[in-house]
């Protein structure tokens, strides 16, 4: 895969990839929220407010997957110095920041109803918030610090530091006592919630995956061509 990180490999990965992801983003999408939303049948207990599952799981999820990815590109350059990883780093997180908007502001849409409250300070949601935070401080990193490579160590060594929040989030409905219900599909059982809502929420999953790596093609694309912008005006500037 390292073959992959000439910038300009994977200028033509990502124009062969783009409008495949695009379109199977929108399909998916489409299809999910029409089953999950009109198809998929009503919670015994919480009538239609579960709907709002197939929106919150999926942004949820995402939130810590795409911090994963930005935690394995910033090790990735800190040990090897790639700038496609800072990039890759960089353009990953305003995407995970929106997922972890999304999943604030749904969960306590859900919340609301269900615990009769839109917010509680309980290990679930706080580390949650504590990892929307981390996102805005990275992002502002890039944004505060002019040169891009003390930028790209600072906001490195930020998202490695910050990957510790990542585990708390997953485990903390195990660890303490929480309002926010455990695990329902990552079992080791089997999941626990009926086909019938199970196979929308997947197909919602696969629609935010195919959202991020959409997203994060076109902005890494965006990054080296800007790039290559600021390198030629240089150039001509010292000429």
């Amino acid at each position: 895969m390292s073959r992959f990180a000439n910038p300009v490999r994977f200028l033509r990965l990502a124009d062969a990839i783009l409008p495949w992801a695009g379109g199977l983003t929108l399909v998916l999408v489409a299809v999910g929220l029409y089953w999950g939303l009109v198809v998929a049948p009503e919670d015994y207990q919480q009538g239609d407010t579960v709907r709002i599952m197939f929106v919150h799981v999926p942004a949820a999820t995402m939130s810590m997957a795409v911090y994963c990815v930005m935690a394995v590109a910033s090790l990735v350059s800190l040990i090897w110095r790639h700038v496609l990883a800072d990039l890759v780093a960089k353009s990953a997180a305003p995407i995970g920041a929106a997922f972890t908007l999304i999943a604030l502001v749904t969960g306590s849409l859900w919340g609301q109803p269900m615990w009769g409250t839109w917010w509680v300070w309980d290990a679930r949601l706080t580390s949650v918030l504590v990892l929307f935070f981390l996102y805005l401080g990275y992002i502002a990193l890039w944004e505060t610090i002019e040169d891009p490579q003390r930028a790209a160590r600072a906001a490195a060594i930020l998202a490695l530091v910050g990957s510790v929040n990542i585990p708390i989030i997953k485990f903390s409905v195990d660890w303490w006592n929480t309002l926010h219900q455990p695990a329902s599909i990552m079992r080791m059982d089997g999941p626990s919630i009926h086909p019938s809502m199970l196979w929308p929420l997947l197909v919602m999953f696969a629609a935010a995956n195919a959202y991020f790596v959409t997203v994060l093609l076109w902005r890494v694309k965006a990054e080296i061509l800007a790039r290559r912008v600021r390198t030629l005006s240089l150039a001509r500037a010292a000429a």
